[in-house]
């Protein structure tokens, strides 16, 4: 997977993470919340990591034109 790739994914997930961020303001059931926040912490994880990925490709891909 390229950075650029990584980046895309990234995106896309912090677009699910604003979805799930609007579900968890509109409702209010605790137990609702409480999925929602696992979710929300799940998606975070995966950006994080797309986000290390991107990091490391362009990184490598950097050191190859060289």
């Amino acid at each position: 997977m390229s950075a650029e790739e990584s980046l895309q994914r990234a995106e896309s997930l912090l677009g699910r993470l604003d979805e799930a961020r609007a579900r968890l303001e509109a409702t209010e059931d605790p137990e609702a919340a409480l999925t929602i926040l696992a979710e929300l912490s799940e998606i975070a994880k995966e950006v994080e990591a797309e986000i290390q990925r991107a990091k490391r490709d362009a990184e490598a891909e950097g050191d190859a034109e060289h």
